[in-house]
């Protein structure tokens, strides 16, 4: 199964967007290491919100992009894992590792929908 992990990271933390040499060497090998289990898809991490855009569609309305930064989020997505684990429990406790890389961060875990997860046409 494909689980999903997105960390989010204080977006007013500075800190948060350059991290020291050692966490990047930690992180690295904590990727190297998924990649050499043939666990991990692919890895990225993402840009401080200011880099992006918020594109929206309302129900009956016109697509509106806003540009970053986000003044309303404190938390925003700054990377992102795609991997293969063989249920839940397993993605969760991956992710628990994953987190204890970080001083402060947040993990969501969700797994992603396969076809055969979809519901059959009516």
């Amino acid at each position: 199964m494909r689980f999903l992990m997105m960390h989010r990271l204080d977006e007013r933390a500075p800190e948060a967007w350059n991290p020291s040499q050692e966490f990047i060497e930690k992180m690295g090998a904590f990727i190297q290491d998924s990649a050499e289990k043939g666990i991990l898809i692919t890895a990225e991490g993402v840009l401080p919100s200011e880099k992006g855009a918020l594109v929206r569609k309302a129900r009956g309305a016109a697509v509106t992009a806003i540009d970053g930064p986000f003044t309303e989020a404190k938390e925003v997505i700054g990377g992102f894992a795609l991997l293969n684990f063989k249920d839940r429990a397993e993605a969760v406790e991956y992710a628990q590792r994953y987190a204890d890389l970080f001083e402060e961060v947040e993990v969501e875990v969700r797994q992603v929908a396969e076809f055969d997860d979809l519901p059959a046409p009516a």
